[in-house]
């Protein structure tokens, strides 16, 4: 299982990772990764935990860099554009590819400035900030829930309403791809299903990659999956595929729940 394994993709890549080796000191996590996302397409990863996907996700928006014990070899870009270039800086780079975590992270402030905070560091003029604000909202299917409380403390809100405040506050900043780390795991099944329906929509504007360890949630929402296990891609295709006619025992093993 050493080969590099891609997707093999017709449409356009808009993300990409050729070759990428990681190390957290001496451990090996990432072993000769190649993968290609398309663009406005979702992708999902799966696979057991410590397999390396969030670490491959993290990767891409560059939140390894201040760790002082890791070490990157391999390309990663966006497009044209090597992530790791001297020349773009972090700021650049997650501007371009956004990131919802595992737990939501409302900033301890209203729910309007959770989004605002982002645009004034971004420079965005005084002036555009209120329509901004108001669209990322209602694409992110929650204008019509807090509309009258903008005011509203963030973290007065519901999980699922704190996660999808998350994503709009992603979105206000037009990145070209979004980064999912398991957003639905701390949620409850009517949440998780609006967060789904937003990734639903999302798709029509974003590129979108999400890591998750529930198979029929990779199943309902994701174009393509990604199956990693021991830092290395086992397999990658249409989700489809991959869990009807899956090509090798280990991914058929996973995805059938017959593992370990």
């Amino acid at each position: 299982m050493t080969e590099d394994v891609a997707i093999m993709i017709k449409e356009k890549t808009k993300l990409s990772a050729a070759g990428v080796n990681l190390w957290f000191g001496n451990k090996h996590v990432l072993k000769n990764v190649g993968v290609s996302f398309s663009e406005k397409k979702v992708t999902a990863l799966i696979g057991p935990s410590g397999c390396g996907k969030s670490t491959l996700l993290r990767c891409f928006n560059r939140m390894h860099d201040l760790a002082p014990d890791v070490r990157i070899e391999g390309k990663l870009a966006l497009e044209k554009q090597d992530l790791y270039d001297r020349a773009i800086s972090v700021t650049q780079v997650r501007k371009r590819i956004g990131m919802v975590f595992q737990k939501a992270n409302p900033f301890p402030k209203s729910i309007y400035e959770n989004i605002n905070y982002g645009l004034k560091i971004n420079d965005v003029p005084a002036g555009e900030r209120q329509g901004i604000i108001e669209n990322a909202l209602k694409e992110s299917f929650l204008w019509d829930e807090v509309k009258d409380d903008l005011k509203k403390p963030a973290t007065r809100l519901s999980g699922g309403q704190q996660q999808r405040l998350c994503i709009a506050r992603t979105v206000a900043l037009r990145p070209e791809v979004i980064l999912m780390d398991e957003p639905c795991s701390a949620l409850d099944p009517i949440s998780t299903s609006k967060v789904e329906e937003l990734i639903e929509k999302l798709r029509e504007q974003y590129t979108i990659v999400i890591v998750t360890h529930n198979m029929q949630q990779a199943q309902r929402v994701a174009d393509s999956t990604i199956f990693m296990y021991l830092g290395e891609v086992v397999e990658a295709g249409n989700t489809s595929d991959i869990f009807n006619n899956p090509q090798k025992e280990l991914t058929a093993n996973y995805v059938r729940g017959h593992f370990g």
